[in-house]
Formats: structure tokens, C-alpha cells, sequence
């Protein structure tokens, strides 16, 4: 919901979803071709600056977002730092440490990347856009649902920590751990039940097995692709020029 909020919220929340996927491809391909520490930092950088200052996402939405990739991350690269040795007992691998390195960079420019996708672009606009690239269907009603799902789950964990709270049942920390257990344990018939009447609601609408969306128009789309390739083109630009420097 954090990133949904963010992406209706964006300042480029009227740019084409295309342009932002184009740009999000082009810094991930960036990523991917430099090799360089100081251009993959650099890269890195740019890709966070561009949602942060180009659609103006805030600093503590996108840092929220990014803290558990992130959290991943870190663990990751500590993991490849060690090594079993010989007697049994783990052992710091040093030399390892340049390309644990820039594995990181390359991992955190991607990750700003496609953060700058998914914060300034709502999901319906991003069904839209893979359903012209021929997306099957099945896969974008999956995920649509999926999307429902989030929504329905938090309604019914908020009514039910509301009327929990209504019988005093988080007023100390016993009665507030058997209470999260006891909601914890409805949500599942409460979320069938929901799916199940979210099913009976398309039915009676006609659902023919494709969920559609009314497409949003972008009146500057052709303006805004042109701006992400040649922003695109600049990013590769760099990762070609800053390897060889």
C-alpha cells in the first residue's frame, strides 16, 4: 500500500508508464554492463536521485520501501565474505571482498532502478502497459488479484484490531499477544470469505476470465519517451565511458 500511495502521489504520475519503464530498463542495463565500483556507485546515485528529485518521492517512503531489499542485500554479501575453512569453523575471505563489492553497487543501481518504477507508477497503468506487450492474460489477472488481496487483507485487519480494541484486548501485553493470535488466526476464513464473494462480484459482472481497466491517456507520451531514451542513452553512456577511464 506504501508504494501504491507513493506512485499515485508522484510527480510523474501523468508520464507515460512506458518512458518510466524504458528509463528503469536502460539504468538496469547500465548496471549490468559497467564494472567499475566508482561508475556503479555513480549509477546508483543517479537512479535515486531521479524518484527522489525528478518524481519527487520522499525520502522516508522510498527508504521504507528500499530497507528490506536492502536488509537482503547486506546478509547476502556478508554471507560471501566468510568461508568454511578446513578445521570446521568459518573464516573471513578477504579477497573476495572487490567483488562482493561490486556485486553490491550493481545490486543497489538495479534496485534504484526499478524503485523508480514502482514508486511513481500505479499498478493499474503497469497492467496496461505489459497487456501491450502481450502479456498473458492469466499472469495479469493474477496479479491484479493479488493487488485486490492486499487491500482486502488490511480492511479486515484493521476491523478487526478495531473491535479487539473496542473489548479492551490490547490494554497489556498478554491480552494483546492472545488477541494478534486470535485475529491472526480468522484472517484466513475472513480473507476466503471476501475471495470468495470478490469472485461472485465479477461473475455477476460478466467476467469472461480477463479482468479489464479503463486505460488512462497520456496526451505527451511520444514527448516523454523520447526524454527516457535519451536520459536512458546517457546512463549507458556512462557505464561504457566509465569503465574504460
Amino acid at each position: 500500500m506504501l508504494i501504491e500511495t507513493a506512485a499515485y502521489a508522484s510527480r510523474w504520475r501523468g508520464v507515460a508508464p512506458s518512458a518510466k519503464a524504458l528509463f528503469a530498463l536502460a539504468g538496469m542495463g547500465a548496471a549490468w554492463i559497467a564494472r567499475a565500483p566508482a561508475t556503479l556507485g555513480v549509477l546508483a546515485a543517479l537512479l535515486a536521485l531521479a524518484a527522489l528529485a525528478g518524481a519527487r518521492v520522499p525520502l522516508r517512503t522510498y527508504l521504507a520501501v528500499a530497507l528490506p531489499p536492502l536488509g537482503f542485500l547486506l546478509l547476502s554479501c556478508l554471507t560471501m565474505l566468510v568461508t568454511p575453512g578446513a578445521d570446521g569453523g568459518w573464516h573471513w575471505a578477504g579477497a573476495m571482498l572487490p567483488a562482493v563489492l561490486r556485486t553490491a553497487l550493481r545490486s543497489l543501481a538495479m534496485l534504484a532502478a526499478l524503485l523508480g518504477l514502482v514508486l511513481s507508477t500505479p499498478l493499474p497503468d503497469l497492467l496496461s502497459l505489459l497487456r501491450r506487450l502481450r502479456t498473458p492474460e492469466l499472469l495479469l489477472d493474477l496479479m491484479a488479484l493479488c493487488y485486490r488481496m492486499l487491500f482486502v487483507l488490511r480492511q479486515a485487519w484493521d476491523e478487526g484490531v478495531t473491535a479487539q480494541s473496542a473489548r479492551l484486548g490490547y490494554r497489556g501485553w498478554r491480552h494483546a499477544w492472545r488477541s494478534t493470535g486470535l485475529l491472526a488466526g480468522q484472517m484466513a476464513v475472513q480473507v476466503w470469505q471476501r475471495a470468495g464473494a470478490l469472485q461472485m462480484a465479477a461473475e455477476a459482472r460478466g467476467y469472461q476470465g480477463s479482468l479489464r481497466f479503463l486505460p488512462a491517456t497520456f496526451v505527451h507520451a511520444r514527448r516523454d519517451r523520447f526524454v527516457a531514451a535519451l536520459a536512458g542513452a546517457l546512463l549507458l553512456a556512462l557505464a561504457v565511458l566509465g569503465d574504460r577511464a
